[in-house]
């Protein structure tokens, strides 16, 4: 799982933002098979998309759940919406927030970054992928399309 892997002090190791954590360990966890240029899609949302906007834990979140639950193009997957819905619902409704302009003061230290924020996400989306089984759908998926 995403989570235990963080909790491992992966993302550290590897000096990664917070939506490079999520989608790395994603990677790793769950071996998804995405190259190193795939990879630094993730690296402009980490603090917000730099603007501190939406938590870039969120965003490399999103990521996966895009690449498991979308075939083709976004408009054609009910499911990437609704779990994107639920996952930034249940991390507000967890931490109170989804921006970093406030999550970053109440959640980040020194010590620590922003791991109380990754690992919530990586919770989550742990929660989502395990229920819907998302990983057997989209290695299924993946199967038919060799």
């Amino acid at each position: 799982m995403i989570l235990e892997l963080l909790k491992k002090g992966y993302a550290e190791k590897k000096d990664l933002n917070c939506s490079e954590a999520i989608l790395f360990a994603a990677n790793s966890a769950y071996k998804l098979g995405l190259n190193d240029t795939a990879l630094k899609l993730s690296s402009g949302f980490g603090r917000g998309m730099a603007v501190e906007s939406v938590c870039g834990a969120i965003s490399g979140a999103i990521m996966v759940l895009g690449l498991l639950t979308v075939e083709s193009v976004a408009h054609q997957s009910f499911e990437v919406q609704l779990f994107t819905k639920e996952l930034i619902d249940r991390f507000e409704e967890a931490l109170g927030d989804r921006e970093c302009i406030n999550l970053v003061p109440r959640y980040r230290t020194l010590e620590h970054k922003c791991n109380k924020l990754i690992f919530k996400a990586a919770e989550i989306l742990d929660e989502i992928l395990i229920r819907e089984k998302l990983l057997e759908k989209f290695r299924g998926s993946d199967e038919k399309n060799q």
